[in-house]
């Protein structure tokens, strides 16, 4: 994956939090990652229904960003690093976190056009919130270890950026750029599925065609669809994205494989499959479904709720 260098990057869409926890570089420590949580994703939805059931309404639950952060610390965003040394494409080029801004301003740039004419409504902007060790958020108290999520009660993406490591040497993924931007679709997916209501009307949580399952597989197809077009001039005539390669797309689905829960609960649990506890959909589907993204540019070929064959 490749981004012009002459393009202009806009930090604004991030908030880092992680304090003196980082740098350009630096972020890659390596944490454990919670098998049982499933995967990509899993706390937007599982932490959101649960607080659902247990009362997430109440005021007394914070939904304020900054409540914690490093080591158990107060959170304040501090975009100054990231503002300074992120400005082009070429800095994208050069340096992970760069590239990671790139990601998020190419993917709501894509859903900022696409949704009115695809779900009939104005896309809303979301921050990316980095954040090091543990945050607190509108869904519940979240760690390193939870892998990224979108919380609906807030509306912000969450990400410790170590995740990316842990894609590598946890799960055994191959990585890389697009791997990193396949991560935030994803999480940006459920964004879109928040504002056109399919994130509110699940019910079900478990099982091989669970809402929570559908729900997953539909955030990858729409991951899918904003690589088809990524590369795309926009509204300005500019283009963010340079390239994205055969080889990217294969190590995509080579990470879409790794986060299955058949996968997951094979080589990473106990090593007996037992589908009545997928919330994410199987291997086989998560490359089904990002590929039909990829292969047919349509966000309206993403309706996994409408379909009895999730693949």
């Amino acid at each position: 994956m490749e981004y012009n260098d002459n393009a202009s990057l806009d930090t604004s869409e991030v908030s880092d939090t992680r304090g003196g926890g980082g740098g350009l570089g630096g972020m890659l420590g390596g944490r454990g990652v919670a098998f049982g949580g499933g995967g990509i994703g899993i706390v937007g939805v599982v932490i959101y229904l649960l607080m659902s059931f247990v009362g997430g309404s109440n005021p007394s639950v914070t939904n304020v960003l900054g409540q914690l952060g490093q080591d158990g610390q107060p959170a304040v965003a501090d975009n100054a690093q990231i503002q300074q040394e992120c400005k082009t494409g070429q800095d994208a080029n050069t340096h992970l976190e760069c590239a990671v801004v790139a990601d998020i301003n190419s993917i709501q740039d894509y859903w900022a056009a696409e949704l009115p004419k695809f779900g009939g409504r104005q896309y809303t902007p979301v921050k990316t919130v980095w954040f090091s060790g543990q945050v607190s958020t509108g869904c519940g108290a979240a760690d390193s270890g939870a892998g990224p999520f979108y919380c609906p009660a807030d509306k912000l993406v969450y990400i410790d950026l170590t995740f990316y490591n842990d894609l590598k040497t946890q799960f055994g993924a191959e990585g890389g750029l697009f791997v990193d931007a396949y991560v935030l679709a994803h999480e940006y997916g459920h964004h879109v599925q928040d504002l056109l209501g399919t994130e509110a009307k699940v019910r079900t949580r478990s099982g091989p065609t669970s809402d929570s399952v559908r729900l997953e597989l539909q955030a990858d197809c729409y991951a899918g669809v904003w690589a088809k077009h990524a590369t795309e001039r926009d509204a300005s005539g500019q283009t963010l994205v340079k390239s994205i390669t055969a080889d990217d797309i294969s190590r995509a689905l080579d990470a879409a494989k790794r986060i299955g829960d058949d996968y997951i609960q094979k080589n990473l649990g106990g090593g007996t499959v037992d589908t009545s506890k997928f919330t994410h959909g199987s291997a086989a589907q998560r490359e089904k479904w990002f590929t039909t993204g990829y292969r047919t540019g349509a966000p309206g070929q993403c309706d996994t709720f409408g379909t009895k064959n999730l693949g």
